[in-house]
């Protein structure tokens, strides 16, 4: 690390570095010899999505960041809450009814409706680990499970036990009456259903861990040491942070109250909250919350089947305090955005660079290569080839790159494959080509004319001077307009290219049999 990365580093505007700042203050002399512990949270009741992914993407930017500022060891743990109590059946997979049968019982402890793993907790888990491992994150998984069935929470249960008033005094004033009368920090689990029950509880020894509660007309006197009792979740977030010594974890917006009760549970436990900002949430296309139960949002597969993981990752850096829609219509963008920071990034200053999405998207060290088409171009191109390969698509490429090869630009043979899949999904079913009306065709038969007299050498920047010049004088209102005709008359969408670059990628040839079919409507 350079002392002017440094330097540059304590100054940057760019939120990873106000971030990482952050643990700086906090510990302004080290941690007295132990790692900064980062944590991210995952309730396996339901299958992992984007946001999921997204918040151990963004943690890890912020852990960079810091490595960029301090010297001092860094550690992520990947914490799944997959001993909570299922509270209802999500809508996105099968085998409801089997699953209704189980509810209440904790994540591990009721069976996998996909019938892969051992439980559903299990399956859940292992594709949160899968796709964390895919990207390469550095992170350690904890099961919280494997946590209190060890009995690696136990000195902690104890603390809740000591300070079970205290702990009652912070959250009965933020519920409603009637769930006050039942509410405890304290879930002790069933020993004749396996349920995690929601009843009041009676501490009778803390330095036992020993409790009483009534469990089917019952008193029951039993310990919530090894794995015999988990906390309500806010209880739970508390004891966590104090008993691992967690510095950073960030939440979602929607768990702002969350925090501020966790954080005064924490402090009641002899413990100091971590670090954190709040991030907004991503929502669906009808701009509705994303949820594990509705299964809602795209998954990681379904990204990463039209679009890279850079893109993916250049997507979540943005501006993580908005509220974005996060729909397959983002990705074509997410692509070309993230290949013009890039582009940028060589020429720009030390200043700029650590400002620019790419160089937290791949911790300053940037992959080699460059991208002579865009995505949308190459969107553009598939489309009006129809059902093509990816050979076809290098032939046309041909026209437009000079020594167009896999070899060559081996990150465009890849963005090939993901336009190829895009156009087939989502952009051949909605292509309608419409006849040209009233001025538009006189101003195709004039671009035809012009197209026909081209020489060979014509530059991409030759006819798209000759497509601004026929807009200019052929009686449209605006450019836009022409354009719009353009558009619509022979790509069959209502958005496009430049179109100087996109005639010379498909060929003067080939562009002038799209305006034949045109004129021909």
């Amino acid at each position: 690390m350079t002392e002017d990365l440094r330097t540059a580093a304590l100054e940057s505007k760019a939120w990873p570095y106000e971030e990482a700042r952050k643990l700086l203050k906090r510990y302004p002399n080290g941690k007295s010899g132990d790692p900064v512990l980062f944590e991210t949270g995952y309730g396996p009741s339901g299958l992992p999505h984007i946001g999921t992914f997204n918040e151990v993407l963004r943690t890890t930017m912020v852990r960079n960041a810091f490595h960029a500022l301090s010297d001092t060891p860094t550690r992520l743990i990947a914490f799944s809450d997959d001993m909570d109590g299922l509270r209802k059946v999500p809508d996105n997979v099968p085998n409801g009814d089997m699953l209704r049968e189980h509810l209440g019982k904790p994540l591990t402890q009721i069976p996998d409706p996909f019938g892969t793993h051992s439980s559903f907790a299990a399956h859940n888990n292992a594709i949160l680990r899968e796709f964390l491992d895919r990207y390469g994150f550095d992170y350690e998984f904890a099961s919280s499970t494997d946590y209190y069935t060890s009995g690696r929470f136990n000195e902690a249960l104890k603390g809740v036990l000591r300070h079970f008033q205290g702990i009652q005094d912070v959250m009965l004033p933020t519920l409603r009456a009637e769930r006050r009368a039942t509410y405890s920090p304290v879930l002790p689990i069933s020993p004749t259903s396996g349920i995690v029950l929601q009843v009041p509880i009676e501490v009778i020894d803390a330095e036992a861990g020993l409790i009483a509660f009534e469990d089917e007309g019952q008193r029951i006197e039993q310990s919530v040491l090894g794995g015999k009792a988990k906390l309500q979740w806010k209880v739970d977030w508390a004891m966590r942070w104090v008993a691992l010594g967690v510095d950073y974890e960030m939440a979602g917006k929607d768990l702002i109250d969350s925090v501020t009760q966790s954080s005064k549970i924490a402090r009641v436990l002899g413990g100091r909250p971590p670090e954190g900002f709040n991030y907004e949430m991503f929502l669906d296309e009808n701009g509705e919350k994303i949820s594990k139960s509705k299964g809602n949002g795209l998954s990681l597969e379904q990204w990463l089947t039209y679009g890279p993981e850079e893109s993916l990752a250049f997507y979540a850096y943005r501006e993580p305090k908005k509220a974005k829609s996060l729909h397959m219509g983002v990705i074509p963008r997410a692509v070309d955005e993230y290949w013009q920071f890039r582009g940028n990034y060589a020429g720009q200053d030390l200043k700029q660079k650590l400002g620019n999405p790419v160089h937290h998207i791949h911790d300053g060290k940037l992959p080699t290569g460059e991208l002579p088409v865009t995505f949308g171009l190459l969107l553009n191109l598939v489309g009006v080839m129809g059902d093509a390969s990816k050979e076809q698509v290098w032939g046309y490429l041909a026209n437009y790159v000079p020594d167009a090869s896999a070899d060559k630009y081996p990150e465009l043979d890849r963005l090939i494959g993901y336009a190829l899949a895009y156009s087939r999904d989502f952009v051949a079913p909605t292509l309608k080509r419409r006849a040209p009306e009233g001025v538009e065709v006189a101003a195709l038969e004039r671009l035809d004319a012009e197209l026909a007299a081209l020489s060979a050498e014509a530059s991409a920047e030759d006819i798209q001077n000759i497509v601004y010049e026929i807009g200019k004088t052929g009686g449209f209102e605006t450019l836009r307009d022409w354009f719009k005709a353009l558009y619509e008359t022979l790509l069959g969408s209502e958005q496009g290219p430049r179109m100087g670059s996109f005639i010379a990628l498909y060929g003067v040839a080939n562009s002038r049999k799209l305006i034949a079919e045109a004129l021909a409507r």
